[in-house]
């Protein structure tokens, strides 16, 4: 008698993993910390003069470093965490919808701080109120890494407004107080289940919490800075059209990961989001070039002029990717990118605008477009979209239980329905995170100031830039600057070898 042979398959991982979501949630969030380094270091060091792109780098990095650290031993709970403050949220579980009144304001404003570095805190299933539809297909640290590449990208966008002037301590002082105090309230209130949230105010990947945030703080810190220095106002020459576009090309493609990522799942709203986010941008590409083409006093289609309405159509998308469908993602890089353009242009020729040296315009593409793009939702936002489908497709529901085991979620703009409730609650969390993120980086700048005497560097090292601050040259030459570090030590070696064999040459 033969007994059957029974194999036992042993699967690394528990059941409430999914490793297709997880790899493409991991996947994602490499395609956006690719965002920061090195395409934004890149852009913006190839933007300014060549003798602040070792700053511009400097600074890049040790930002995104600050907030990786601080994100993890604290910050990540404060945001997305599974616990607020006045426990409106415990365990995940969003406790007082349909409440209202400061109370409920209150309790959910903003998540217990906590550290996530145990192995319990890394390899646990995740758990935030940020999606309460279906639990998460993979671990904590997945979810949070996701998360810190958003939460370091943010403050890094708004150096864009405050470069040639302010200090690298002040730099290093103001990114982890800026996450801290400015981004990880506006995650909890309107991802991490908080108040705007429950309210039903949307913002699918950040067009709020992290464009309009960068726009609005990066505009009031450049404001309590002052201006650059009249010449370098004068000539703010790029130092490098061709690396420029290397950085842009890199900031494009890696918004697939920014949008598609956003779901949490690799499912067919995903794949929606990334077609629509190149659709956006694309159209804020080709109008901006024709805008310049068409209507500046030298009519020429300019590369630099694509680099905006690309950065245009990729915000203005961003609150909206997977809940509007094709034709309305060309709607709103159109009309995102005319705005802004009009926008840079003339309002930049009017107060306050023409008061404030934002030093790349950070203001009008991400302040702006990131404004636009999520009161579009109100209008665009299409109910056939449907970011989690389960049973038939395009169901008519905004927002439906179907049953305990099935929620299907879609977004109703007033061009579908006639409503403007979306748009309402779309403009009241606008009007918070614009008055919260101005007043907070106000209030930042002034105490940085207070404790560095100036957050902005005198006139002299101004002058200089590089090679005063950092000792380094992106585009070093040997009677101008002094080699540092290893390079030094190589150049003395090579020179004491040379030495040495010019004199055994010699004759005796």
């Amino acid at each position: 008698m033969l007994e059957a042979a029974v194999h036992i398959v042993q699967i690394p991982y528990p059941s409430w993993l999914n490793s297709g979501d997880n790899t493409w949630q991991m996947v994602a969030a490499t395609f956006v910390g690719l965002m920061s380094l090195p395409a934004l270091a890149v852009l913006y060091a190839s933007l300014v003069q060549k003798k602040w792109a070792v700053n511009v780098m400097a600074m890049m990095f040790a930002g995104f470093s600050i907030v990786m650290v601080c994100w993890f031993l604290y910050e990540y709970k404060m945001g997305f965490g599974a616990n607020s403050w006045g426990n409106g949220v415990t365990n995940g579980v969003q406790n007082q919808l349909g409440k209202g009144g400061w109370t409920q304001f209150i309790d959910n404003f903003w998540g217990k701080p906590g550290p996530i570095t145990s192995p319990l805190g890394e390899q646990a299933q995740a758990v935030s109120a940020a999606n309460t539809a279906i639990p998460f297909h993979f671990p904590t640290s997945t979810l949070a890494y996701f998360q810190f590449v958003f939460a370091a990208i943010t403050p890094l966008l708004f150096m864009g407004s405050v470069l040639g002037r302010i200090k690298f301590s002040a730099w290093c002082l103001l990114v982890p107080l800026w996450s801290t105090f400015v981004y990880s309230v506006d995650a909890f209130l309107l991802w991490g289940g908080g108040y705007f949230a429950q309210e039903g105010a949307l913002d699918y990947s950040g067009g709020y919490v992290i464009h309009m945030s960068a726009g609005v703080s990066g505009f009031v810190a450049a404001w309590v800075l002052g201006p650059r220095l009249l010449r370098d106002r004068q000539h703010a020459i790029p130092n490098n059209l061709v690396m420029a576009g290397v950085g842009a090309g890199i900031l494009w493609l890696g918004w697939n990961g920014f949008n598609g990522g956003d779901p949490y799942y690799a499912g067919a709203d995903a794949a929606a989001a990334v077609v629509n986010t190149n659709l956006a941008t694309a159209t804020g590409v080709i109008v901006w070039i024709a805008m310049d083409a068409w209507f500046t006093k030298e009519k020429k289609p300019t590369f630099l002029g694509g680099v905006n309405g690309m950065i245009c159509g990729l915000v203005g998308i961003t609150p909206c990717a997977g809940w509007v469908n094709g034709q309305g993602a060309i709607y709103i890089g159109l009309i995102c990118t005319v705005v802004v353009w009009v926008a840079w242009n003339f309002l930049s020729k009017v107060r306050p605008f023409s008061k404030v040296d934002d030093a790349l315009g950070v203001i009008y593409t991400h302040g702006m477009a990131g404004l636009l793009g999520g009161l579009l939702l109100g209008v665009f936002g299409d109910p056939g979209m449907v970011e989690y489908p389960c049973g038939p497709a395009h169901l008519p529901a905004t927002v439906a239980s179907q049953s305990p085991a099935c929620a299907h979620f879609s977004v109703s703009g007033w061009a579908y329905t006639g409503s403007a409730h979306q748009l309402w609650e779309q403009f009241r969390a606008a009007v918070w995170v614009i008055i919260w993120s101005a007043l907070i980086t106000f209030i930042l700048m002034k105490l940085i100031g207070l404790v560095l005497r100036g957050a902005r560097y005198k006139d002299e090292v101004l002058e200089i830039g590089d090679l005063a601050i950092h000792g380094e040259e992106a585009f070093p030459v040997e009677t101008l600057g002094e080699r540092v570090g290893a390079f030094a030590m190589a150049s003395e070696a090579n020179e004491a070898k040379r030495r040495s064999k010019e004199t055994e040459e010699e004759p005796s």
